[in-house]
């Protein structure tokens, strides 16, 4: 068996040989824990990640573009505790690599809660490998909010109009905030949105225009092709990475 169909694509009501399904080594995972426990669990670590770009890879000096990045870490999760950071690059679990987000995600799923986990990161430039004891998925929901807008300051480089983030959100938020952008800039193109905020660049911490700028001069003064952004939409962190050559 390879998979179990979950749908088929129909546009006529008829079968036209297109179907969807799940693939057989989850299913035998599915089925196993429901006969063994009657309900399904799945393993957690506690990290947000999102995908290797070729320009985040270039931005952090990773040769291939695979594995997962960290944009931000849960505390007192499995991954906080075992001391996994925020902009680590998880490689591998137990020896096996990890292609992508997707490819992480499923490995740690099928982890039983409570085994001891290696993980393989790559961080500043070295690879390393962390034992996690992985927990179990907790349930929850998430909400998503709309950033706020406000008076900006100009950033022509990147394509976007900034303005320090406590300057237009809560006394003592951190970051700078995008209040328009250009659709055919850099930052545009890269997947930035008006509204996200701007946390980090290169690693270093912003809280104005100007900090931004410096960043990006200075990574252009090191002949580098990109830099690495951290930013805030709604309650999600991620990596964005900007050509700057």
């Amino acid at each position: 068996m390879i998979g179990v169909n979950t749908a088929i694509f129909s546009p006529s009501g008829g079968s036209v040989g297109i179907a969807f399904d799940i693939p057989a080594e989850n299913v035998r995972l599915v089925v196993q824990q429901l006969k063994d426990k009657g309900h399904v669990t799945r393993g957690w670590i506690g990290v947000q990640i999102q995908p290797v770009t070729p320009t985040i890879a270039e931005a952090i000096g990773l040769k291939n573009p695979a594995g997962a990045v960290v944009a931000e870490v849960e505390p007192t999760s499995p991954a906080a505790k075992a001391g996994i950071e925020t902009g680590d690059v998880i490689t591998s679990v137990n020896g096996e690599g990890v292609a992508d987000s997707r490819d992480l995600a499923r490995k740690t799923a099928a982890i039983a809660p409570g085994s001891a986990t290696n993980v393989g990161v790559f961080r500043n430039g070295q690879e390393k490998t962390i034992m996690v004891m992985a927990g179990e998925l907790p349930a929850r929901t998430v909400e998503v909010k709309a950033a706020d807008q406000g008076t900006a300051s100009e950033a022509p480089s990147l394509g976007v109009t900034l303005a320090p983030a406590r300057s237009v959100r809560a006394a003592g938020d951190r970051g700078v905030v995008i209040t328009e952008i250009d659709p055919t800039g850099r930052a545009a193109e890269s997947g930035l949105q008006a509204g996200d905020v701007i946390i980090e660049v290169g690693n270093q911490a912003v809280n104005t225009p100007a900090d931004v700028r410096k960043m990006i001069d200075e990574a252009r003064s090191q002949s580098k092709r990109a830099i690495l952004l951290r930013i805030k939409r709604g309650d999600a962190m991620s990596f964005v990475g900007i050509p700057v050559a």
